[in-house]
């Protein structure tokens, strides 16, 4: 039974897919519409072979970027989690300026940092501010979560503050970390995305984001859609690596992963 849901789960979604894509080329054929207005799924696949070149490179900047964004939110996500955790103050004195840094959106903030900061370092900033801040959150929830009778079996055996985070807060907040940079894998794309866009709109640029802008003013609709759909893949394949790598360190001990082998 549990062979014939897996199964399902993947057939399922492609046949979803497959009769949308189906529709779709029915559609365009039968009303005649022309590539400028509404592309068939044909003509975006031919565009996206023949354009290869530019938009694979342009992928190559868009994912770096994704990359550097992400590892900076990762690294420094986790790095303020555990000062919180380790100080109280420092928590309740900056968490609220991370709120806000989340809560204001990066499409405003991204025309600013490109004034003030090199293109690139801004992109990457703009891809940090958005992916920061569920790492930073979720590692600190995982860290204050422990089961506070284990908390306490530490302390009656007079484990340091340095043990009882190494073997009893990290592992009991995995988890939660894990989940976080799921999110903030996709997250770091979108936040890639529109400060490439930003910076399109300032004269420069050579990410995916910037071929979607420049081919939406020349009315290239068909490599808009190819764009369009290496970005929507790339966030697919960020995350399902990073659900794997989740599943991976928590298949033989979390009942999150142990669930999905029985």
């Amino acid at each position: 039974m549990s062979s014939l849901q897996n199964i399902g789960r993947m057939l399922l979604p492609a046949a979803v897919l497959a009769a949308g894509l189906a529709l779709w080329e029915f559609v365009v054929r039968v009303n005649d519409i022309q590539p400028y207005v509404l592309p068939s799924p044909t003509t975006v696949f031919q565009t996206l072979v023949s354009d290869w070149p530019v938009l694979s490179e342009s992928l190559g900047v868009t994912l770096l970027t994704t990359l550097q964004g992400f590892i900076a939110a990762a690294v420094g996500g986790v790095a303020l989690a555990l000062v919180f955790n380790q100080s109280k103050w420092l928590e309740y004195s900056l968490f609220p300026y991370a709120v806000i840094l989340q809560v204001t959106p990066v499409i405003a903030i991204a025309p600013l940092l490109l004034i003030y900061l090199p293109q690139q370092t801004a992109v990457i900033v703009c891809a940090w501010i958005v992916a920061f801040f569920p790492v930073l959150s979720n590692t600190t929830l995982g860290l204050n979560s422990v089961d506070r009778n284990l908390a306490g079996l530490f302390q009656l055996y007079g484990a340091s503050r340095l043990q009882t985070l190494r073997f009893l807060k990290l592992p009991a907040a995995l988890p939660h970390i894990l989940g976080g940079l799921r999110i903030a894998g996709g997250l770091s794309l979108i936040g890639a995305v529109v400060a490439e866009i930003a910076a399109g709109t300032a004269g420069a640029g050579s990410g995916l984001a910037f071929r979607i802008a420049e081919s939406g003013y020349r009315l290239n609709i068909p490599r808009m859609f190819a764009a369009l759909l290496l970005l929507s893949v790339a966030g697919i394949v960020i995350y399902g690596l990073l659900a794997l790598v989740s599943h991976l360190v928590l298949r033989r001990w979390h009942e999150s992963a142990l669930g999905k082998e029985n």
